[in-house]
């Protein structure tokens, strides 16, 4: 299969003609900070293959860098900002706030930032939601909760003209939309209305997704968080199995179509047996199926702990099909399944086990951030507003090769990430749990599934 051509040039507004108010260097070497020049970039493909280097220096490998520039389109003074929140909570979201209303006010000068309440309903009158007049000082203790200052909802992106209605009404000319893949093709679709009506303001996405499955880049905001909050969950979990005669514990976290908060949580926690995601599928029964290698590992240790992600093993289960308000199909508890399914095993083999069960997703959902989440936050939120001021638009900003950069939103969501079940990342997964590679009776028919699996966690939720 081809691989996907990709053009990473950034939109922009205009020509930068006004000097920037932020004091850096051009000169390299002075021991000052300096600015980043538009032409300064990143590669996206780094991988050699076969001794064969493609140094390819085109727009479908270059990403420009991300950081202030000496001079940007927007007169600060001219500069009416506004922020909104949308989707499910994630851990950071106060931090990405506060960074961009921080960064606005104290290095560029400008005085009027608003906030819309809750995620895109806060743009519609009937919906009765106020605006927000944001200073650093109304931000400056947000970062130590969790949530959302703005609030948060799903759905309305879909009205788009509205939207720009508020937009053109209240003279907003810098629009920051904190979301994911959802709400950052409704960003595009708002900033292509804008586009057509003529309008200068510059639409700029920060990727919002727990699950870290955004194209391109390294990590999303609250990734981390999740993980070590996961982690905790876990070590809760492994304790209450291993103190019980033939402990069993099951913990459900986030990942609805890819599985990186589960693979990295059984990575950071050395105390998963099984790891189950949505990539790699998996047979409940059978000789080689989980109930199988479950009860070989508590005839063995003793005691075993799994790892689900929410998105993991839907085919054994009854289709809900439903959506939510964003457009995403409603999973059928893939943790309540596994929970009463081997309690059921074990019952009829009249084998005595002890079985505790864990959802920890929204208390994950809700908490503060790891210190290295927040500084990661803070950057994004800086870099956001230096793309903003310099005119780009219809980009978010994300982590590539452990380089802030701009990426074009129509880039961005073109797919979902997942995990390879090829890959190095999954290889060590099974080093950690010492789980079978594959936990299924008949390989061929589980690599068609698993082809089918990753090639649909790939997807756009509007392909689906």
């Amino acid at each position: 299969m081809a691989a996907d051509k990709y053009d990473f040039t950034i939109e922009t507004l205009g020509p930068c003609k006004v000097q920037s108010p932020i004091q850096l260097s051009t000169v390299v070497g002075d021991y000052r900070a300096n600015y980043v020049k538009d032409d300064s970039c990143v590669r996206y493909r780094v991988n050699v293959y076969g001794g064969k280097d493609q140094d390819d220096q085109t727009s479908s490998n270059l990403m420009q860098k991300a950081g202030p520039r000496e001079f940007i389109y927007f007169d600060p003074k001219h500069v009416k900002a506004g922020i909104c929140t949308c989707g499910g909570l994630c851990p950071g979201l106060n931090d990405v706030i506060r960074a961009i209303v921080r960064c606005l006010y104290n290095r560029y000068g400008v005085r009027r930032i608003l906030g819309f309440q809750y995620g895109f309903k806060g743009f519609f009158a009937d919906e009765g939601f106020g605006t927000i007049e944001l200073t650093p000082d109304n931000v400056d203790e947000i970062h130590k909760i969790g949530g959302s200052f703005l609030g948060t909802s799903r759905g309305g992106g879909e009205r788009v003209a509205d939207i720009v209605d508020c937009v053109e009404k209240t003279d907003v000319n810098m629009l920051f939309i904190i979301g994911g893949d959802g709400t950052q093709r409704g960003a595009l679709d708002i900033a292509n209305e804008v586009d057509k009506r003529g309008l200068k303001v510059s639409v700029i996405g920060i990727p919002k997704t727990v699950d870290n499955d955004l194209q391109f880049i390294d990590r999303s905001f609250g990734f981390e968080t999740a993980v070590e909050r996961a982690k905790e969950a876990v070590a809760s979990i492994h304790m209450e199995a291993h103190s019980q005669i033939n402990g069993i514990g099951i913990v459900k976290l986030m990942g609805r179509e890819s599985g990186f908060i589960a693979a990295a949580t059984a990575l950071a926690s050395h105390e998963a047996n099984f790891c189950l995601i949505p990539e790699v599928p998996f047979d409940l029964d059978g000789p080689n199926g989980l109930l199988e290698n479950l009860k070989n590992r508590l005839v063995e240790r003793h005691h075993a702990v799994i790892i689900v992600a929410e998105g993991a093993g839907q085919e054994l289960l009854t289709k809900t099909n439903q959506k939510d308000a964003s457009g995403n199909i409603k999973l059928a508890d893939i943790g309540i399944y596994l929970r009463d399914q081997i309690t059921k095993y074990f019952k009829d083999q009249h084998f005595h086990n002890n079985l505790k069960y864990i959802d920890p997703g929204y208390q994950i959902r809700a908490s503060v951030t790891t210190a290295n989440d927040s500084i990661y936050c803070e950057r994004l939120g800086n870099n956001a507003v230096h793309a903003a001021m310099a005119g780009k638009t219809k980009m978010v900003v994300g982590l590539v090769h452990d380089k802030f950069v701009h990426i074009p939103i129509s880039a961005v969501t073109m797919h979902r990430n997942v995990v390879d079940p090829e890959g190095a990342m999954w290889r060590d997964v099974l080093d950690a749990t010492s789980q079978p590679i594959m936990m299924v009776n008949n390989i061929e028919a589980a690599r068609e599934r698993m082809v089918k699996a990753v090639a649909d966690g790939r997807k756009k939720p509007s392909e689906k």
